[in-house]
């Protein structure tokens, strides 16, 4: 018994000394900074970037990504291996690891809860839900057996029945979960790493209800510990979280070497504490980055990007500070879409079209470029991105480019013309013509409306702005209430499937913003998700690039290059495409933190 002991202790120290077996330490604390306000902790609802970024930190998905691999790559994260695929495709068995536990809750009465395979069979059926009206729905609404059957079920009876079966989600045992597809979809292992599909525990949702959005209860690294709707929100290390220890082997970038050797072997995460604050205008937030308050920045403001990296490069005083720069072309695309249901800008008839492409046309894409966002970006030439599978290099939209005398020919053509002398053009019944632009109160959102009043005023057309809150704007986007607004989308997966089916009409009210509906689109976008990534797959793609632009129910955008700033005392940070937020592969300098705020 002596020697058993004493054998333990051996290796509790070896472990120790390896710094294997360390839990988050909670000295070590993060200062960071959203720009915008967080809208929903519940993972069916919240479809803004920031609210994700929490969500994936708190409640998990079955997949997720190896944090250092390029191209990306899945990896297991609540399962015990990789999912085992069946029927060519169709079929996918996901067997969850034993062990994992929710953070404690009065929802649990005091029992320790396990996950286990029916909290993702509850969280899959909830996307189907009609009450909730789940911007996710698309993700499987048409691809499992029974999801849309169970949808229209619910919504005939008011209810949706969590106890009733659906045919393409199986408990098989309590660990063992399986999906049955209509045919196979090629990016269904992407979609179960998305925190739309994270875990949700049925006891919180029943105990809170409309307002489970508000109590996240989750098994991941981190737990909600302090919340300030719109203001402040503070994460602490869940003391629940499974032993989970650092495995990305690293590739040939010496930053990868770096992060690999300081984090090799250790338990996940190392912060005890995260601290977020939300500051919408940009200036102080640059200015508390520069000022040691937070401890990194991201996507930090075009506005300082002469300041921060001219040229492309860190700036010398920077350097000279011990900050480090990483940039990326993130897979991400900006966009203006028009409501194709509104009177005014919708609609698929000739003169409808010729609005919409002449206002397209009357936006200076190299001043928002050069000017606005200080060349941290390129124009975007098609809906997909650079960087995601589908991607065509080659695929160019010159016959949308920056052209005013082309947009007031093509508008004079079709009978919008300014009838009344006043400078303004009317509709062709001879109404009055006016766009409502839809924006934030943000100081860079204020540039962003003088550069389309310049561009409406340069085509003779009236425009009007709108202003409200990120998260209301939000709701108003996808209860169609907004005529024109800006917007953008970041990858949900590297497939350009998760870029086209913002266009995809059956998705409208959930991720299609535009409401645009086009058959010819919709049966080519059908057609592509049957396909895996060939030329044949590209080849539909190009003709849906062709049609959104032959209909306009958008002007494209840029694809950003994005810049993110980090003091000296943070380690393990390397921005990842698709995941959103790295805390918990982080790590503090806590002496040389504390001194240099001093």
């Amino acid at each position: 018994m002596k020697r058993h002991i004493l054998v333990r202790l051996a290796l509790a120290s070896a472990m120790l000394a390896a710094g294997c077996a360390i839990a988050a330490d909670p000295n070590k604390v993060i200062r960071y900074a959203f720009p915008v306000a967080e809208t929903s902790f519940d993972p069916v609802a919240a479809s803004d970037r920031y609210s994700n970024t929490l969500i994936e930190d708190v409640l998990e998905p079955m997949l997720t990504y190896d944090y250092l691999a390029r191209p990306v790559k899945l990896v297991p994260n609540t399962l015990v291996a990789m999912p085992g695929i069946r029927d060519n495709g169709a079929t996918y068995v996901f067997r969850i690891k034993p062990g994992i536990h929710f953070t404690p809750h009065a929802a649990f009465k005091g029992k320790q809860r396990e996950l286990v395979a029916a909290d993702y069979e509850f969280s899959l059926k909830r996307l189907f839900d009609p009450k909730l009206r789940s911007p996710w729905m698309f993700l499987l609404e048409d691809s499992l057996i029974g999801a849309k059957e169970a949808y229209n079920r619910a919504k005939a009876a008011g209810r949706f029945d969590y106890d009733a079966p659906i045919e393409g989600i199986t408990v098989l045992d309590r660990y063992t979960l399986q999906l049955r597809l209509k045919a196979p979809d090629y990016n269904l292992l992407y979609i179960m790493a998305m925190p739309a599909t994270a875990a949700f525990a049925r006891e919180v949702v029943e105990k809170f209800g409309d307002d489970v959005g508000s109590h996240p209860v989750g098994t991941g690294p981190y737990m909600i510990k302090e919340w300030k709707r719109s203001s402040k929100i503070v994460l602490e290390a869940n003391p629940e979280y499974r032993e989970e220890f650092f495995g990305s082997e690293p590739g040939a970038d010496p930053l990868d070497r770096k992060i690999a050797a300081h984090l090799k072997g250790k338990r996940l995460p190392l912060v005890g504490r995260i601290e977020i604050s939300i500051i919408e205008e940009t200036q102080p937030r640059w200015l508390a980055f520069l000022n040691r308050e937070h401890d990194y920045i991201e996507r930090f403001p075009n506005e300082y990007a002469n300041i921060a990296a001219p040229g492309g490069k860190l700036a010398p005083n920077l350097a000279k500070q011990g900050i480090t720069l990483q940039r990326l072309v993130e897979p991400n695309l900006t966009y203006y879409y028009f409501n194709m249901e509104d009177p005014v800008v919708g609609g698929y008839t000739p003169e409808k079209v010729a609005l919409r492409r002449a206002i397209s046309m009357s936006m200076n894409d190299n001043e928002e470029i050069q000017i606005l966002r200080k060349n941290q970006a390129i124009r975007a030439e098609s809906p997909v991105p650079p960087g995601v599978a589908g991607y065509d290099e080659n695929f160019r939209t010159s016959a949308a480019a920056y052209n005013p005398a082309r947009a007031k020919a093509l508008l004079d053509l079709f009978g919008y013309v300014d009838r009344d002398r006043d400078g303004y053009r009317e509709a062709p019944d001879g109404r009055p013509l006016a766009i409502e632009y839809a924006s934030t109160p943000s100081l860079l959102d204020r540039q962003y409306d003088e550069l389309w009043k310049k561009s409406f005023d340069t085509i003779g057309i009236r425009m009007t702005v709108r202003k409200a809150k990120w998260p209301d704007l939000l709701k108003e986007s996808k209860a169609g209430k907004v005529q024109f607004r800006g917007l953008a989308w970041g990858a949900d997966y590297p497939d350009a499937d998760n870029f086209l089916q913002l266009l995809y009409g059956p998705n409208a009210g959930q991720s299609n913003d535009a409401r645009f509906r086009l058959a010819a689109f919709d049966r080519l976008y059908e057609q592509a998700k049957r396909l895996p990534d060939t030329p044949e797959r590209t080849r539909l793609y190009q003709e849906m690039n062709r049609l959104i632009l032959a209909y306009a129910p958008w002007k494209l955008g840029v694809n950003r290059v994005e810049g993110y700033l980090l003091h000296p005392w943070i380690t393990g940070y390397k921005k990842h495409p698709i995941l959103r937020t790295q805390w918990r592969f982080l790590d503090v300098d806590v002496a040389q933190q504390a001194a240099a705020r001093k």
